[in-house]
């Protein structure tokens, strides 16, 4: 009698835990009346149902290379003779970015296609000046042409180094799966600059021989551009525009820096 007792409250236990868990089932049948899977309704109401089921996650980590240039150059506070004299060669002037962190905020409940990217990265800026052209600063602390001649084959550069924050809205459109996705993204980049030099390389007989300068250059500290991005699977495009001038007001010639260039590696 005990044994049977015992059995029959067992029953009753375990029949209000199945009617409990039974209301929150869906039983999904086929056509022939075999069973086919079971929902759970509760699962879907507490995660909240989500066809791509995975987070947001955009493109700016990563390595990156591009060509550097001036736009809307300016150089009417200089006499004629001087006018261009940083006029550089577009494909030897280059940009590295070491893009090394990335935040990404999805802005939609039941998609992951649309997006904020920030996060931080390091730019490095070279533009390749005319062999024989360097700058230096006169005792007004305006930027002023200087010829130097070492050598028929010396090569001369102004380099900058920033760090960059970026602020960038980002689209998605998946194509075929989840995993192809091609993208597009738009934004603002911030930039602090870290360091500025001037380098002219040159021979001496057979040797190397090197002249730096480092120094701002009436270089402004921070600068703003506009960017745009693009990408699908391997190919990942960016152009970017200054949208403050290079140099510091009434210090320099006016000139827009821009960049175009691709993603070698993704992080």
């Amino acid at each position: 009698m005990r044994i049977l007792f015992l059995f029959f409250i067992l029953s009753i236990l375990t029949f209000d835990t199945y009617s409990q868990s039974a209301d929150s089932i869906i039983v999904l049948q086929s056509p022939a009346g075999r069973l086919s899977g079971l929902i759970d309704i509760q699962d879907l109401g507490n995660d909240g149902f989500n066809y791509w089921d995975d987070e947001f996650k955009g493109h700016w980590s990563g390595i990156e290379i591009g060509f550097n240039g001036f736009a809307n150059s300016d150089y009417s506070m200089y006499p004629i003779e001087n006018n261009n004299f940083l006029k550089n060669d577009l494909l030897r002037s280059n940009t590295l970015n070491l893009n090394l962190l990335q935040y990404s905020m999805g802005l939609q409940q039941t998609r992951t296609t649309i997006g904020i990217v920030t996060g931080i990265g390091l730019n490095f800026q070279s533009y390749r000046l005319d062999d024989n052209t360097s700058i230096l600063l006169d005792d007004d602390h305006k930027v002023q042409p200087v010829k130097l001649f070492y050598d028929a084959n010396q090569k001369s550069k102004l380099s900058s180094v920033y760090l960059e924050v970026p602020l960038l809205v980002e689209f998605q459109v998946p194509i075929r799966n989840r995993a192809n996705r091609m993208y597009f993204s738009a934004g603002i980049t911030g930039a602090k600059r870290l360091e500025t030099h001037t380098k002219v390389k040159y021979r001496n007989g057979r040797k190397k021989e090197k002249l730096k300068s480092t120094g701002a250059f009436a270089i402004d500290d921070y600068k703003a551009a506009a960017t745009v991005r693009f990408g699908y699977r391997w190919v990942n495009l960016f152009a970017s525009y200054d949208i403050v001038p290079l140099f510091e007001e009434r210090k320099g010639p006016v000139l827009y820096p821009f960049t175009i260039g691709l993603r070698l590696i993704s992080f």
